[in-house]
């Protein structure tokens, strides 16, 4: 498309621009990415010595190497190591584990360190990881999923034996027209930029995620995460036992996974009030009495209209007296031990929850642009930052081991001043 010549509204004695001499402007204030001035600048940096609040940041430099990031971001750009693209992802890895969102160059993150911990002389601009998030597709980004996936669970991250599926929807204040979601009937309804997790419930690690507008639903997210939590954990004849909410409790969600074979599935049954008029109808003595209070029962059931079955019913009695009792029903997908199934692997669903509140900082706290692509990369970066935050809680003593990724970048990578030097580094 070619620029047209127009006035642009000047201050007074000042002459007018075209944008032809404002397009020069620009390029003449950008700074230089070639691999000689990138690493010219890199060394110069050192040799100056920085100085700054930002030194904690290096700390994670470490476990950038064991974890191996920089093959993945190369991976992930498709260019090798001189370049610059590998470069600004991991000036994305770096301001996730930062916890900071659109500040870049402009307000807190320049000459402090922070560009020369990413390979850098300069802090990239908006425009410029704008530019390199929108070049790369959504599948590029599940790749990198995947390769980190991998890496991890060789690293013993994942157990892979109970798995937990949550959606996790983010306020928007999109201009576009989408569905509005609600999570009650009393809250007022509201705009949202979804993303749908994985996570591992014995070790409370996110294995994957997927995203998309507020139109998805998780019968339609569902199979493409597990799909990839699949390629992640290979889990072969053991199948994994994932638990969710009342939210996948669909007739098309339960088919699609029982035909898969690879994962087991157990939801809870939507409380209506023709489920709690059958579970009543079942005789006092086709209970198990587990302890006081608390009874169990479970048999075949078939869902209606289901292509698949018939699946399992398992039902939880609670109370002392006929009066009292309390009936709660979950559906799973193949027959195990009840009493191990409520009490046990179900209650460790909120470890999602759990993950949320401590990492949400990240990058998944708020939706921003609704490009898919930008969304998925910045998303998969935010999720090399806290699997580079795990590894690096692990080498802490208690209790900064447990605290959670904004206290750490707070107190930690962004709150230990000192400066950075370099000493030999011809050996």
């Amino acid at each position: 498309m070619a620029f047209k010549k127009k006035l642009y509204k000047c201050r007074p004695n000042q002459k007018p621009e075209t944008i032809e001499t404002f397009r020069t402007k620009i390029l003449l204030c950008a700074e230089p990415s070639d691999p000689v001035s990138i690493e010219r600048g890199v060394r110069q940096l050192l040799a100056d010595k920085v100085s700054g609040n930002m030194v904690g940041l290096w700390l994670l430099v470490p476990e950038h190497l064991r974890l191996g990031t920089w093959d993945l971001l190369n991976s992930w750009s498709g260019q090798n190591t001189e370049r610059v693209e590998s470069r600004l992802a991991l000036q994305l890895v770096h301001e996730a584990a930062l916890c900071v969102t659109g500040i870049r160059a402009a307000r807190c993150l320049s000459q402090r360190g922070f560009e020369l911990a990413n390979g850098l002389p300069f802090v990239a601009s908006d425009q410029a990881i704008h530019d390199l998030m929108d070049a790369h597709t959504v599948h590029e980004s599940e790749i990198l999923q995947l390769q980190l996936g991998l890496l991890r669970r060789a690293r013993g991250h994942f157990c892979g034996r109970l798995l937990a599926i949550d959606p996790h929807r983010m306020r928007s204040w999109s201009k576009r027209q989408m569905p509005r979601y609600r999570s009650d009937k009393k809250s007022v309804p509201f705009k949202t930029a979804q993303t749908f997790f994985c996570i591992d419930t014995d070790t409370q690690q996110p294995v994957c995620f997927t995203s998309g507008t507020s139109a998805m639903s998780v019968t339609q997210a569902t199979p493409a995460l597990l799909r990839l939590t699949s390629d992640i954990l290979n889990p072969g004849q053991d199948r994994p036992l994932v638990v969710a909410d009342t939210e996948h409790y669909t007739v098309d969600l339960i088919d699609n996974v029982y035909q898969q074979g690879i994962f087991d599935l157990l939801v809870p049954t939507p409380q209506r009030k023709y489920t709690i008029e059958q579970m009543k109808k079942i005789p006092a003595e086709f209970f198990t009495p587990r302890w006081a209070g608390y009874a169990t029962t479970k048999r075949p059931y078939q869902m209606r209209a289901a292509q698949t079955g018939p699946h399992w019913q398992f039902i939880q009695r609670s109370g002392e007296q006929p009066d009292d009792y309390q009936l709660r029903s979950f559906l799973a997908t193949r027959d195990r031990d009840e009493v191990e199934a409520l009490t046990v692997e179900f209650p460790k669903r909120w470890h999602a929850e759990e993950f949320f509140n401590a990492n949400q900082a990240l990058g998944w706290k708020r939706g921003g642009t609704l490009n898919l692509h930008i969304r998925y990369a910045q998303m998969s970066m935010a999720l090399i930052a806290q699997a580079t935050l795990h590894e690096f809680r692990k080498r802490l003593e208690v209790p900064y081991d447990t605290w959670d990724a904004k206290h750490v970048a707070d107190a930690i990578l962004n709150g230990i001043d000192g400066d950075i030097r370099v000493w030999d580094y011809r050996r």
